[in-house]
């Protein structure tokens, strides 16, 4: 049974290719892992202008490992069709964004002319086309989050003031009833954390899960603490994902001036993609801003700290899981942290507060030894508890244990 070869068709709602941000990797991730299982992988993605991306430029080990299926969808967000949903649709804004009438005729002609084993849903927005795929198909349903959807926009809220914030929380309202009353709709779930899974199970989910952490491949992920610039502080992110500037917001407010003070030749070297103008006009001292950065790898082993401040978002923070893996000292919050079982100062520093990361960069920043070891401890964490061969691996054999 075990040996059996699967043939998967993943969905996903934006292009995964080229993987620059911790969703992209996601998705991307576990396709070439599949493949790589000798597992047929094809993946209907949604081709947004947010994303876009020439399926011709896709390089060609990838395209012959993975079948890349584009449909071009308009989701980018109208403050008119916002306020119509609002007022009219039952639906969170951000669901019916991705509902598309070309995507699901394309759907529904690939299972009228394929057979798959598996139907894979990258996140809980594409729900709505299980009507379709139970039409054309009786393969195994699978939805992986990558993050509880609704927790993001109730801590978003929490942070918000001002006329957005009650549209806000009736937004996380609805997107909680949203994933609430979809979840027993597919077959089986696979969030990438285990509190995910418990907050599901809270929610009612009576179908089998299996926890599948976005892994790394411990071949690329070669720690170098002779290249880093010590000291040094950076950041690495999406930086047009609101959490990420929120909390970079807070700390440059709150916390850099403090640093500044007692560190002034200390540097900090922001890099990211889709900055918007407040973080490319950033004039604080010694932050340095880099933009989107040729090679994230090289990047982060050039500089000794990262510093990931989140005060919301959900699931699996990729980059720190991806720094951990290059033997980075990380600072990040309790939010920033979940869904990684790892201890504080031993493979990362946990600070909440603004005396809480000025003290952990006083400990990092005067001490570069202390650096290099929880960056070894955090790079053997990582290749033991998120080794994509293994975990992919497992979550085949769940599938083939729950095929119908």
């Amino acid at each position: 049974m075990r040996s059996k070869k699967l043939k998967i068709l993943m969905l996903a709602n934006k292009m995964p290719y080229p993987p620059r941000d911790g969703g992209a990797i996601a998705t991307l991730s576990i396709a070439t892992n599949l493949a790589d299982l000798s597992h047929t992988v094809t993946m209907l993605v949604m081709n947004t202008s947010k994303h876009h991306y020439d399926l011709q430029q896709i390089p060609d080990a990838l395209k012959n490992s993975v079948e890349f299926i584009s449909v071009d969808v308009n989701t980018d967000i109208s403050v008119r069709k916002a306020l119509r949903n609002y007022f009219v649709s039952s639906l969170p804004y951000n669901a019916e964004r991705f509902i598309s009438a070309d995507y699901d005729r394309a759907l529904g002609q690939l299972l009228a002319s394929r057979s798959f084993d598996v139907i894979h849903l990258e996140g809980p927005y594409l729900g709505p086309y299980i009507r379709t795929i139970r039409k054309h198909t009786m393969a195994l349903v699978s939805m992986r989050p990558q993050n509880i959807e609704h927790e993001i926009w109730q801590r978003i809220a929490v942070l918000t003031s001002g006329l957005k914030k009650p549209y806000i929380k009736n937004l996380a309202k609805r997107i909680r009833r949203f994933e609430t009353s979809m979840i027993n709709n597919y077959d089986v779930l696979v969030p990438i954390t285990h509190r995910d899974a418990d907050i599901y199970r809270h929610l009612g989910c009576r179908i089998p899960i299996f926890v599948a952490s976005t892994g790394i491949d411990a071949n690329r992920f070669i720690p170098d603490f002779d290249v880093m610039e010590y000291p040094s502080l950076f950041h690495l992110g999406a930086l047009d994902w609101a959490p990420n500037q929120e909390g970079l917001k807070w700390f440059f407010s709150r916390v850099w001036p403090r640093i500044h003070k007692e560190f002034p030749s200390l540097k900090f070297y922001l890099a990211g993609r889709n900055a918007p103008p407040y973080f490319r006009k950033l004039s604080e001292p010694n932050v340095e801003f880099l933009g989107e950065v040729e090679s994230a790898h090289d990047f982060i082993r050039s500089k000794a700290i990262m510093v990931v401040p989140l005060f919301s978002g959900s699931g699996l923070r990729i980059k720190i899981i991806e720094g951990m893996a290059l033997g980075k000292a990380i600072i990040t919050t309790n939010i920033g942290k979940e869904g990684i079982e790892c201890s504080h100062m031993r493979h990362m520093m946990i600070a909440d507060r603004p005396d809480e990361f000025l003290e952990a960069v006083r400990h990092l920043v005067t001490d570069r030894n202390r650096v290099v070891a929880i960056g070894q401890e955090a790079a053997v964490f990582v290749n033991t508890n998120y080794n994509n061969t293994k975990i992919i691996n497992s979550l085949a054999e769940f599938y083939i244990k729950h095929l119908p």
